[in-house]
């Protein structure tokens, strides 16, 4: 049967990518869309061109609904089994199902099954216990070539980071405990923006007082403790006052305003100073028969105003929202970038959609993600290239006033590898080059800054961790937080001075004219100018004092007494243990 209408050219494209993957391979993967892009019709093309029982899984029931009923637009019919529709069906080629409902009715789910769609696939946890994974696998267990595909428009989780492993441009997110392998096709937000898929997001700095989030502390994850952000935003409520009153002021010449709070006795706050009558809350603890029917009021725009907590931001559709207010902190640029969707669909007489964000982010909407915590508040993603294979990563990092990388936090190069002589693997390879490492010292290879044990030769690694506490028991040794080190030059000798946060120094000598000392100081120093950026070997101290500014720190050094002077033994770089660095 043909189709009611004509997917987009990007749509698809992804269609025949999903197609031209599982023909090849059985590995699960991923495609990204923005928000918007219509990943629905996509599902429905997908499941319109199936032979065989498909399983369309989402977390809500307002998606269930919206899959199924572009599938259906097609002139097919489909099951739906969703407790909150109040439907059960499982006996239809494709079904379309919540994730909920399924994995408390496994049972249900015996036959064989050729693919699973997973919408919003970012929700999948690597857990094997997960709701997600257990009817994978039950799945499986009917049909070991189960094809899973995963559609998002933010491939990112705090807790995980990337949700897959490979990208089909030639890079790779992280190691191998990922819920996806392959990202197969990938759609930046700038692109359906230039070509009109999408309303044109007006990014407007607030023109009153901001919150100031920087000061509290952040969890792993770059988030805030919810205590913590109500404590401070108890003290500023004049701050919150004179925002909501900018926001009715321009929401005058708007039809809909979401406003994202920060915790539930903010939002409570904040709809405590709009007009009552045009404004509905909702947070997660809202009764789902009440979510709904204030959803569907401000959908008909019988609510102007819709304030929520971190409960709209997948999964919830209102082309009419040209006003996004965000009155909460985030570290993640996925996150940010669903807020800001929300009002980037197209509707009939909308120009742009208006954003304003109070809470200080700083994020660049148009960039992508990193895939680590933001380290703090003054880093940015910058461009590194890999001094092996020339792959451009995007880390977090900063720049000088021109724009130059000056310091950066990538640990290894993202890029894959071609394959050598033309010998295709099953598994690209990443490039093996890293630019923090921890060295092996029983084989010298070179390893995460967090690994455990060696990746080459399987040995234990001493942690630092060790290395320090046993150092400060020890009489004859000295242990000293570095806060900098300076060096020094007389003919062939370079000195390297290690400054202590206490004002102690330890100072180690390399002779470059003995070859021997020379390569030492190059296998401890060389790959770490520029944080590896720019790795040197180096031939004469001079050559050394010239690139100084480019040499980092070690974060301790540990040295041993040896009759009148201290002998420096280990350097502790990119140290991520429990004990205090300098400051």
């Amino acid at each position: 049967m043909n189709a009611p209408f004509k997917l987009r050219p990007y749509q698809q494209e992804a269609v025949d990518a999903t197609l031209n993957h599982f023909r090849k391979s059985d590995e699960s993967a991923v495609i990204v869309l923005p928000t918007g892009a219509g990943k629905s019709l996509v599902i429905a093309e997908l499941a319109r061109l199936a032979r065989r029982r498909i399983l369309v899984l989402t977390h809500v029931k307002e998606l269930v609904e919206q899959n199924h009923a572009k599938y259906e637009s097609y002139g097919l019919t489909g099951g739906i089994f969703s407790a909150g529709l109040k439907r059960k069906e499982s006996h239809h080629q494709v079904t379309f199902a919540s994730v909920q409902s399924v994995s408390a009715n496994l049972d249900q789910f015996r036959d064989e099954y050729s693919l699973v769609i997973i919408d919003e696939c970012h929700r999948v946890s690597g857990v094997d216990t997960s709701q997600y994974q257990r009817i994978i696998e039950l799945l499986r267990e009917q049909n070991d070539s189960l094809k899973v595909l995963g559609l998002t428009a933010t491939p990112y989780r705090l807790a995980m980071g990337w949700i897959y492993r490979y990208h089909y441009r030639g890079f790779v997110r992280g190691e191998d405990n990922k819920p996806f392998q392959h990202c197969i096709y990938e759609l930046p937000l700038s692109y359906m923006i230039s070509r009109g898929y999408l309303a044109r997001p007006e990014l407007v700095n607030a023109a009153v007082a901001q919150y100031d989030f920087s000061a509290l502390p952040q969890d792993r994850f770059g988030e805030y403790a919810e205590n913590d952000v109500n404590q401070l935003l108890s003290k500023h409520k004049r701050v919150t006052r004179s925002i909501i009153e900018q926001v009715a002021e321009l929401a005058a010449e708007r039809q809909g305003v979401m406003i994202f709070a920060a915790t539930v006795d903010h939002a409570r706050e904040i709809t405590d100073y709009l007009p009552e009558r045009e404004t509905a809350l909702i947070t997660g603890v809202t009764d789902q028969k009440d979510r709904d029917l204030l959803i569907q009021r401000f959908k008909q725009r019988q609510l102007k105003y819709l304030v929520n907590v971190s409960v709209l931001t997948t999964g919830f559709d209102a082309p009419h929202v040209d006003f996004i207010a965000i009155l909460r902190p985030t570290q993640s640029v996925s996150l940010y970038q669903q807020i800001v969707g929300r009002g980037l669909r197209l509707d009939e007489g909308k120009q742009e959609c208006l954003v304003i964000d109070y809470a200080g982010n700083h994020v660049n909407l148009h960039h992508p993600e990193v895939g680590e915590p933001k380290p703090n508040p003054d880093s940015e993603p910058v461009q590194v290239f890999c001094p092996g294979c020339g792959f451009a990563n995007i880390f977090w990092g900063k720049t000088d006033g021109d724009g130059r990388v000056i310091e950066h936090y990538g640990r290894r190069c993202q890029g894959l590898l071609e394959p050598e002589d033309g010998i295709h693997s099953e598994r690209p390879q990443q490039c093996d080059y890293r630019f923090r490492f921890k060295e092996c010292p029983h084989c010298g290879a070179e390893n995460d800054i967090a690994a455990r044990n060696c990746h080459e030769c399987q040995q234990a690694i001493i942690d630092p961790d060790d290395q320090l506490r046993d150092a400060l028991k020890l009489k004859d040794a000295m242990v000293i937080r570095c806060a900098g080190l300076s060096l020094g030059a007389e003919g062939s000798k370079l000195k390297i001075i290690y400054h202590g946060e206490d004002g102690e120094e330890l100072s180690e000598s390399f002779d470059f004219s003995k070859p021997g000392q020379r390569a030492v100081f190059n296998r401890l120093f060389g790959r770490r100018f520029a944080n590896g950026q720019a790795p040197k070997v180096l031939g004469s101290a001079a050559e050394v004092l010239e690139l100084q500014a480019l040499l980092p720190a070690p974060d301790f050094v540990i040295a041993r007494k040896e009759k009148h002077y201290w002998r420096v033994q280990e350097r502790v770089f990119d140290y991520q243990g429990s004990f205090r660095k300098a400051f």
